[in-house]
């Protein structure tokens, strides 16, 4: 027999995927057999697998060692270098600034991403044990593109990981990005419209009108400083879609440079011989958390910010100096 207490990063999920967690290589017909047969209790009683689990919960396991065994593969996390800085940190969420070029999370099973390097950070700093990754996976509350830099916020707990997802689904957490994009923008302004993702190509089409399939999307810039040429800006999503401030941008006439999906070639030919400049100059720069509640009060209307990587200041002091 095994008995499993259950622990904060446990409780407040169904008690089905828990087991299924556990009993990561059984078929879920076993579990629900088992639940039937009462070979797996929930405080002592016969549990249908659909019950909320609860803080010291306890759950046993009236199987046998071989077939716990069989059913459950405990498989080691590699750990991996670091590449972020961390920009806020406590027991529940750590607020990173992710480089251009690191993946947010794994396109492919062989991909390193930021979901790999924060868990490697928790295991190596001692937050975390391999045991409890069996269960709780710390991940990403939020995603930027490959080579978009910036804030990116990851829940370290279970309820942090809810509530910040919570916070970036119903748009209360403000975000706001830096860019540099060709023309002059001497006036602030918000731009609505429709965008459409290709899922082949993993482009997206941005227009005034609605179209089919197009989700609603709201953007709001403010120049920061400009020239005849370029003006760098500040950027506020309204709603967060894929490739948002980029296609928004570009099909206004003003493509962030060095952007090769939605950019303009020759400005990003002069950028890449100029710079060497070889990805878009967007950065997530800042967010504000709303009025929060609870276990999380602290973070009420605390504002976070990361600084621009080092080419993108070394750019925009060349060219608004």
């Amino acid at each position: 027999m095994k008995i499993l207490i259950v622990e904060k990063n446990e409780a407040g999920q169904r008690l089905d995927k828990l087991l299924m967690k556990q009993l990561n290589k059984a078929p879920k017909s076993f579990i629900y057999k088992m639940l039937r047969k009462k070979n797996i209790t929930l405080n002592g009683k016969k549990a249908e697998g659909s019950e909320i689990t609860k803080m010291d919960d306890e759950i046993k396991f009236f199987l046998s060692e071989e077939t716990i065994e069989k059913f459950s593969e405990q498989s080691d996390t590699t750990v991996v270098e670091r590449e972020f800085d961390i920009v806020y940190e406590d027991s529940n969420i750590l607020v990173v600034n992710k480089p251009a070029g690191l993946l947010s999370q794994k396109s492919v099973p062989e991909d390193v991403s930021l979901v790999e390097q924060v868990i490697s950070y928790l295991l190596t700093s001692g937050q975390i044990t391999q045991e409890e990754l069996q269960t709780f996976k710390p991940s990403i509350c939020n995603r930027l593109d490959r080579n978009t830099s910036g804030l990116v916020v990851t829940g370290k707990s279970l309820i942090g990981l809810q509530t910040m997802s919570g916070l970036f689904r119903d748009r209360s957490l403000h975000k706001y990005y830096l860019c540099i994009v060709k023309g002059k923008m001497e006036k602030p302004g918000q731009v609505s419209g429709y965008l459409k993702k290709d899922k082949k190509t993993n482009q997206v089409t941005v227009s005034k009108g609605k179209i089919e399939e197009g989700d609603f999307i709201q953007t709001e810039y403010e120049p920061i400083k400009y020239n005849e040429d370029y003006t760098l800006l500040r950027v506020k999503l309204i709603t967060g879609k894929t490739h948002q401030i980029r296609g928004h941008l570009s099909s206004i006439g003003h493509p962030i440079a060095g952007d090769t999906k939605y950019g303009n070639g020759n400005m990003n030919k002069w950028f890449r011989k100029e710079f060497g400049l070889e990805h878009q100059l967007l950065h997530s720069y800042q967010i504000i958390f709303p009025k929060m509640t609870e276990e999380f009060q602290h973070l009420s209307g605390m504002e976070l910010t990361a600084e621009e990587p080092e080419l993108f200041q070394r750019i925009e002091k060349q060219l608004f100096h």
